[in-house]
């Protein structure tokens, strides 16, 4: 995977962190977290991985706490 975030820059091919894995007819479904807080879904078949949705980086309110 060549593509990077467009919110901070990070290869999409180093995800921060996995958040969940789904086994799909396809092949799986993979939930990936940004280090920039973006929460971005990919496709994982037999031609590769495709990034079906982004989310924008979570913004942490002045004093830190859950932005919620």
């Amino acid at each position: 995977m060549t593509s990077v975030c467009p919110h901070c820059g990070r290869p999409d091919g180093r995800p921060f962190r996995v958040v969940s894995r789904h086994a799909t007819a396809s092949g799986m479904t993979v939930w990936v977290r940004c280090a920039c807080g973006s929460l971005q879904i990919r496709e994982v078949g037999p031609a590769g991985v495709r990034v079906v949705s982004r989310g924008g980086p979570v913004l942490v309110p002045e004093g830190g706490g859950c932005p919620a």
